[in-house]
């Protein structure tokens, strides 16, 4: 099993406490999103004259970079030019540290476009900033987020594009909570392009649907256990990362408590499930 955490969970941490807690707590890996306030890493200098420091400290610590989480939005036409240069500088930031993946967003839908349309824009799109990856052999992971939850409509559009280039993260919460998606669907539908998995529990409200609340790992109602074992018989060998979005909800536990109950969780997992 391969741990990582994206920093949307630790917003307030420097890179160096990133990194020694990283290992500190047992996991194997780090996906950054956003360091310090700033969500374009690339535009810091960690992340660009002083990257090989970067690079040294993180593989002395015997840890990898899982995934860069980008802001890219695929449906958006007018920032198109902004998101490929988004993707041109992750891809770069991809081959330095032999990071593989470079997470994008399918993105909301405009009210007067319809779902083929959309499909088609969000396939466009993204085959043209998966030019740029592949040219860095790395991959773009389309979430299942926003309007793009739905294994359906994921499947659309994986459809369409060069799945040596393209392929999916699987955010085991949205698809079970927001559409009641069940896990065996959902693998059966994208588990030849899922890659990637983003780990999260919530406990439901009244009335269901986007009416929860996120908690910590193993204490709400979201099937993580039989997720875990879904993935395990089906071969699946990427990482198991964490996405508690302490940023965007500052008033969940903090990464201290949050990241160290994730390791312990999931490690308790590999005993308790078999196969």
């Amino acid at each position: 099993m391969k741990l990582s955490f994206t920093t949307l969970g630790c917003p307030e941490w420097p890179l160096d406490k990133i990194i020694s807690n990283a290992s500190e707590y047992g996991f194997d890996a780090i996906d950054f999103r956003g360091l310090t306030g700033e969500m374009n890493i690339y535009k810091l200098p960690e992340f660009s004259e002083q990257v090989e420091q970067t690079l040294r400290k993180i593989t002395d610590a015997g840890l990898h970079v899982s995934c860069f989480s980008s802001s890219v939005h695929l449906f958006s036409a007018d920032n198109f030019e902004k998101n490929m240069q988004e993707v041109k500088e992750f891809s770069k930031l991809c081959r330095i540290f032999g990071t593989r993946y470079i997470r994008v967003f399918g993105g909301k839908i405009s009210d007067n476009v319809s779902r083929e349309m959309a499909v088609e824009q969000v396939a466009q799109h993204v085959s043209e900033m998966a030019k740029i990856a592949k040219a860095h052999d790395v991959k773009l992971l389309i979430e299942t987020h926003d309007d793009w939850i739905s294994c359906i409509n994921m499947k659309k559009v994986l459809e369409q594009v060069d799945t040596e280039a393209v392929g999916v993260l699987w955010d085991v919460h949205h698809p079970y909570r927001m559409v009641g998606e069940q896990p065996e669907e959902t693998w059966k539908t994208l588990g030849q392009w899922i890659e990637y998995t983003h780990v999260k529990d919530s406990r439901a409200g009244e009335g269901g649907g986007e009416n929860f609340q996120y908690c910590l790992t193993g204490a709400g109602d979201i099937p993580l256990k039989d997720i875990y074992k879904l993935l395990v018989r089906e071969g699946y060998q990427g990482y198991f990362t964490l996405e508690w979005e302490k940023k965007w909800h500052p008033e969940l536990e903090n990464p201290e408590i949050a990241f160290p109950q994730y390791v312990q969780y999931m490690r308790k997992l590999i005993s308790e499930v078999t196969i």
